[in-house]
């Protein structure tokens, strides 16, 4: 009895190790044994789901945005800043004016990419503009301050520092002291579209260069640029059903100043109701002068008077040199570097 009881003890040692290793293993494969039967484990939480940022958003209209306005440009606030030209954004309520502005780069060495609207499949798409190290396709839209429908001849990285071209954008030197001028002919004629393909369109596609630039890293908007184009769309005095493709404020000199003494309004554009809350309209910080004196600021050429209408410029004035070229002329730019 004892040499059969310490035979079966000996059989069933590896028989109990075997059992052991077939519940790890089980267990290492996602499964749990309860009663003896493999239950798989219960699967991951889902991946959370982050929504792409509103610049990356491509939005679409049925209809094209209205041309673009003819504005003035503000003089670059402070060195560094690169220029960023208005344009038109769409919302639920129409077609409404993101004015210029001169914006703080996100980092040393970058471009920006103006976004275009373009004719494709039917409707009118918005590609949204981005930061890159070189500027790439923006449909070929004449958006005038150096952005003339291929590449950017407003200025240039020299190391680290930003130099603005003189010839085609607005600077202080008092403020800003890197700066050249380098002019270039390129007999372009100015028609103020504001889309790429479709009836009246912009034809031109993107060349070799452009398309390699696509590959290229790019950041999305700055966090200013972004309440920029909030701010605008909560202004109805940025609808082009409400101002006829003439915004009373076309281009500020900072992100969301819309109030500031600096601020200018399209040639011949309507001023904003004169009772209007404030808050309605501009920036909601407060900052600056009234909505009215954003519209008529003295020296810049594109405010407008109490009759809805330029005023009348000046003895021995001189145009600013600044102002977007008028349809039908000739504007003068600088090759890209």
């Amino acid at each position: 009895m004892l040499k059969h009881s310490r035979h079966l003890h000996l059989s069933l040692g590896p028989v109990t190790g075997l059992l052991l290793l077939s519940a790890a293993a089980t267990q290492l494969s996602g499964c749990v044994v309860r009663a003896g039967v493999a239950v798989p484990a219960p699967p991951p939480p889902p991946a959370v789901y982050v929504a792409p940022a509103a610049a990356e958003v491509e939005v679409q209209s049925n209809e094209p945005p209205p041309p673009l306005p003819a504005y003035e440009q503000p003089p670059c606030p402070v060195e560094g800043y690169i220029w960023t030209p208005g344009y038109w954004a769409w919302a639920p309520a129409g077609y409404y004016w993101v004015p210029g502005t001169w914006v703080a780069p996100p980092r040393v060495g970058v471009l920006w990419t103006p976004g275009y609207w373009g004719f494709v499949g039917g409707v009118y798409m918005f590609h949204a503009g981005y930061w890159g190290p070189h500027v790439g396709f923006y449909g070929g839209v004449n958006y005038g301050f150096g952005y003339g429908g291929v590449g950017f001849a407003g200025g240039r990285w020299v190391g680290n520092s930003f130099a603005y071209n003189q010839s085609v954008t607005n600077v202080n030197v008092t403020v800003v002291h890197n700066t050249y001028n380098e002019t270039v002919v390129n007999n372009v004629t100015v028609n103020r579209v504001s889309y790429n393909g479709g009836a009246g369109g912009t034809t031109v596609t993107p060349t070799a260069q452009e398309r390699m630039v696509a590959q290229e890293q790019h950041v999305q908007a700055t966090p200013e640029q972004r309440q920029h184009v909030q701010q605008a769309a909560t202004n109805p005095a940025l609808l082009a059903k409400n101002n006829g493709g003439r915004p009373s404020i076309a281009a500020t000199p900072r992100p969301s100043a819309f109030n500031a003494p600096g601020a200018l309004g399209a040639h011949g554009a309507a001023p904003p109701p004169p009772h209007a809350p404030a808050a309605a309209y501009g920036n909601r910080n407060g900052n600056g002068a009234g909505h009215g004196a954003a519209a008529t600021h003295p020296g810049q050429g594109g405010g407008v008077a109490a009759n809805g209408k330029p005023p009348a410029p000046k003895a021995n004035a001189k145009p600013h040199p600044k102002t977007q070229p008028e349809a039908g002329k000739h504007e003068e730019k600088t090759a890209q570097r």
